[in-house]
């Protein structure tokens, strides 16, 4: 099925990291937020590694990011995808970053997961010519991490929040 992202990049006040993400899971676009799958373990780490409760409503969610300075989208604007399976996912019209690292000073773009990374390195970075850290994904299809890992992982983020 083809679809374009349903929702805006969140940016929050003054974001100095940007994560991405590949494309919403369908529970995600359902809720009309970033990670809304709750067995996705985004949530979790990023409260753990920013020193804060995990945070249970969107809009809980959003103030976290805004006070750990944390902006989220997706390298993909549009996609044919089954379900929420990143490995279906084809004929990609990726995400422009440039707009919100010129207007926002990000200092940082981590992508959560190696898709997130791939399409990145393939279609935003030759664009933008900023590196991202690819981070290991937070999806609970991820068994190999657990949440300990992850956080450790992640924990990459902390001296820029």
């Amino acid at each position: 099925m083809f679809v374009v992202h349903p929702f805006e990049p969140f940016l929050g006040s003054a974001p100095k990291i940007l994560i991405l993400g590949s494309f919403p899971s369908v529970k995600s676009r359902e809720t009309g937020f970033y990670y809304g799958h709750r067995q996705n373990r985004f949530w979790k780490v990023v409260s753990c590694v920013g020193g804060m409760t995990e945070p249970k409503t969107v809009e809980e969610k959003k103030a976290m990011l805004d006070r750990l300075g944390i902006a989220l989208w997706d390298t993909v604007y549009s996609c044919e995808i089954t379900g929420s399976s990143d490995s279906s996912i084809k004929n990609v019209t990726p995400n422009d970053i440039r707009p919100i690292r010129a207007e926002y000073g990000i200092k940082a773009v981590f992508a959560n997961g190696r898709t997130s990374g791939a399409y990145y390195e393939k279609y935003i970075e030759p664009v933008c010519g900023v590196k991202a850290t690819v981070l290991p994904s937070t999806s609970s299809a991820n068994a190999v991490f657990t949440t300990e890992k992850l956080v450790n992982a992640y924990s990459v983020i902390r001296d820029l929040i």
